[in-house]
C-alpha cells in the first residue's frame, strides 16, 4: 500500500519540485493533503492535484489519510511542526535546516523517537545519479586516496519582503546555512568522512538584508582530506557554475549541472590507473584522458521520497535520518562561530 502524504507549506520548493517530481510519481507514495497559511496557495495546489487542502497544520494532522508529512515551511517553525506531527503519529521528512538551534534539532529527534515515527532530513542531492556514481567510483578506489573536494552553490537572491532566508531570526542565516549545508553534506557523503575542523568567512557585499550574501568555508575532514564550499546569493543565475570537484591521488572528477535543483548533468573524470614518476614538464593533456560519464537520470526528489517510504514500510532507518540534520546544524554553528571569531574550530 502506498503511504499517504501530507505537505506542510505547499508553496516554494514543495510545489515547484517535491510534490510534482517526488511525491506524485513515487510508486510508494500518494499525495492526499496539502496545507499552507496562504489560502490562495492552498486552493491552487490542492485543486491542481485533487487533494484535500487545509489552512492550519492541526487540520492536516487530524486527517487520518495522512501517514507521513513533508515539512517545507520557514526554518523557525520546523521544530514545532515536527513535534506536532510526531505527537499525531505521523512520520516526518523535514527540509533542512531541521530547526533554528541544535537544542531544537535534538528535541525534534527525541519527539519522533518517543512517538515511534520515522524522522528524515531532505538532503535530496545524495540521490542524484551522478553523485551516487561518484561515490561508487571513490569507494572502488578509482580515485585513489581522496585529497580534496569542492562544492559551489550560487544564485541571484535579491531582497524580497518577508523572505525568511534574509531574516536571521526566521532562517538562522543566509547563503551558508541555506545552500552550504547541501554542499557540505554532499562532500561528506562522497568522501565517506565527517567534517572535523572548519574555518569560514561571511560577508554582506551586494544584497541589502540582514543575513550574509557571501560565504566561503574551508573544511578538514576526519579522514585527512580537505574541502572548500562557496555559496553566494549575489551572482546572476546565468553566470553561476555550481561546480562539484573531487581530486585524488589517481585523478579527478568534475560534474556539470549536478549541484542545484536539477536531476540531470554529467561527470568528467580523468583517472590514471598506475602511479607515474615525477614529470618536470607537468604536461596536462586532459582531453586525451577525459571520460564523460552520463548515468541514467534518476529524479532525486522521487528517489528521496521513495527511500523514506521504504523505511516506513520496512521499519528501517530513513536513508537520511534526522541525526544527519542535527550533525549538519553542528557544522553550521561551528562555521558561523568561525566567521565571527576568525578562528579555526572543531565541530562538536
Amino acid at each position: 500500500m502506498a503511504i499517504g502524504w501530507g505537505v506542510i507549506g505547499c508553496g516554494g520548493i514543495a510545489d515547484r519540485r517535491t510534490i510534482p517530481e517526488g511525491i506524485v510519481p513515487a510508486p510508494s507514495a500518494e499525495l492526499v493533503a496539502v496545507q499552507d497559511i496562504a489560502e490562495e496557495r492552498v486552493n491552487e495546489v490542492s485543486g491542481k492535484y485533487g487533494v484535500s487542502g487545509y489552512g492550519t497544520v492541526e487540520e492536516l494532522l487530524a486527517d487520518d489519510n495522512v501517514e507521513a508529512v513533508y515539512i517545507a515551511t520557514p526554518t523557525h517553525v520546523h521544530h514545532e511542526q515536527t513535534v506536532a506531527a510526531a505527537q499525531a503519529g505521523k512520520h516526518v521528512l523535514c527540509e533542512k535546516p531541521l530547526a533554528l538551534t541544535i537544542d531544537e534539532c535534538e528535541a525534534s529527534i527525541a519527539a519522533c523517537a518517543q512517538a515511534g515515527v520515522k524522522f528524515g532530513t531532505n538532503f535530496m542531492m545524495r540521490f542524484h545519479a551522478c553523485h551516487t556514481a561518484i561515490k561508487q567510483m571513490i569507494e572502488a578506489g578509482d580515485l585513489g586516496t581522496p585529497v580534496l573536494g569542492r562544492a559551489e552553490l550560487t544564485c541571484w537572491y535579491p531582497p524580497i519582503e518577508g523572505a525568511f532566508r534574509q531574516i536571521q531570526a526566521l532562517g538562522g542565516g543566509g547563503a551558508m546555512i541555506d545552500m552550504g549545508n547541501h554542499c557540505i553534506d554532499l562532500l561528506e557523503f562522497l568522501l565517506g568522512s565527517k567534517v572535523a575542523r572548519v574555518a569560514c568567512f561571511t560577508e554582506h557585499l551586494v544584497q541589502d538584508y540582514e543575513t550574509e550574501d557571501t560565504a566561503v568555508a574551508a573544511l578538514h575532514f576526519a579522514n585527512g582530506a580537505v574541502g572548500m564550499v562557496d555559496t553566494l546569493f549575489n551572482v546572476p543565475d546565468a553566470a553561476a557554475r555550481n561546480m562539484l570537484e573531487v581530486y585524488g591521488s589517481k585523478g579527478s572528477i568534475v560534474t556539470r549541472g549536478t549541484i542545484g535543483q536539477e536531476s540531470g548533468g554529467s561527470i568528467s573524470a580523468i583517472i590514471e590507473g598506475e602511479t607515474k614518476g615525477y614529470d618536470a614538464q607537468q604536461a596536462r593533456d586532459a582531453g586525451a584522458a577525459e571520460q564523460i560519464i552520463e548515468p541514467d537520470v534518476v529524479n532525486m526528489y522521487e528517489a528521496a521520497i521513495e527511500g523514506f517510504c521504504e523505511a516506513i514500510q520496512g521499519d528501517t532507518a530513513p536513508p537520511v535520518p534526522g541525526e544527519d540534520g542535527l550533525w549538519s546544524h553542528q557544522v553550521m554553528d561551528a562555521l558561523y562561530e568561525s566567521a565571527r571569531t576568525g578562528e579555526v574550530l572543531e565541530v562538536r
